[in-house]
């Protein structure tokens, strides 16, 4: 029988870095009993409101509740929105020292508006142009000193296609990784999908991948995953295929070896922030086992667990250590 609760608190050993978008979630929750009288839509009447922690910030938040150690970079806005996110950060015990305001950017804030669980309407503020060459080179001295002064196994980037994570900081911090032996992963996005060159893990969804590759098929096979993961080597060079497939599992491929690993049965409530998760989790039992297919049936029970939730929320490390016994490995 495998010791996952060793393999769980190994995790403590890790220091990580995140780079990437990071945002605020904001819930606005409230009750619809009539139609405005000054258009057709739905008045709300709020009786509450939550702001979480989103994007590159909710993968640490699930690193840092697996208990390694986390460090966060991005480049936020130098605004309200900021202050509140980096407050709730530091209230998670996330290391916010190098992630930069600046004046040419505001913080991206999805504000969600919910009903009876569901939701009705979403407000994006955000900036989507790359940052400035200034920030990006500021950034990328802030990883290096962090770099030199606690040597991370372990780099997650989290790319939301807003702007933080540039075709050249990729390339630059990539490289610095490999020369130093760091694992790097990646949860990518359209924009920069290929610019993830030689990482070790790729995790996109099947979404992503049927867009980027312009592929169109219907049956989830491993002869045409297998297909997508030749594709995406032959511009990636990169060691490790992790495609999610949303209610039919996750497909992993390494070399010649693939495999489809099915999804648990769950009562899905909110898929926000699953994406997130699996990242998290695979990012972490890779960096300590390099097993593949261990990494790819614990973040796919974590990726399921969180879906029960609603809204964008971190992985309960006692819950998912007790989910590892469906392993039966």
């Amino acid at each position: 029988m495998f010791n996952f609760e060793k393999l769980f608190n190994d995790f403590s050993s890790l220091k990580v870095a995140v780079v990437g978008d990071v945002m605020l979630d904001t819930y606005w929750w409230g009750s619809v009993d009539r139609i405005s009288p000054e258009a057709p839509v739905p008045i709300v009447a709020m009786h509450k409101k939550e702001q979480r922690i989103g994007g590159a910030g909710n993968v640490a938040l699930n690193t840092i509740s697996l208990g390694a150690e986390t460090t966060l970079f991005s480049v936020i806005g130098n605004d309200a929105d900021a202050d509140i996110l980096l407050s709730l950060l530091q209230q998670e015990n996330i290391d916010v020292q190098f992630i930069l305001k600046s004046k040419e950017r505001i913080t991206t804030n999805k504000i969600r508006i919910l009903s009876r669980n569901q939701q009705m309407m979403r407000l994006d503020a955000e900036m989507v142009h790359d940052i400035t060459n200034d920030d990006e080179l500021q950034l990328y001295n802030n990883f290096i000193t962090y770099a030199q002064q606690y040597q991370p196994a372990l780099v997650i980037f989290e790319d939301y296609n807003k702007g933080v994570l540039t075709q050249s900081l990729i390339a630059k911090l990539i490289a610095y990784c490999k020369a130093n032996n760091i694992v790097t992963t990646v949860d990518p996005k359209r924009k920069n999908f290929f610019s993830y060159k030689e990482v070790d893990i790729f995790k996109p969804n099947l979404k992503e991948v049927k867009e980027a590759l312009n592929f169109i098929f219907d049956q989830v096979e491993e002869p045409v995953l297998n297909n997508i993961h030749q594709q995406l080597h032959q511009v990636l060079a990169h060691q490790i295929s992790f495609i999610t497939l949303s209610e039919k599992g996750v497909y992993i491929q390494k070399n010649d070896f693939a495999k489809i690993i099915p999804s648990h049965m769950r009562k899905i409530a909110d898929v926000s922030g699953a994406g997130d998760t699996v990242i998290a989790v695979a990012s972490l039992v890779y960096a300590v086992t390099k097993d593949i297919i261990l990494t790819a049936q614990i973040a796919n029970l974590a990726g399921g667990l969180v879906c029960e939730d609603v809204g964008t929320v971190a992985i309960d490390k006692a819950k998912l250590l007790a989910e590892c016994s469906l392993l039966h490995i």
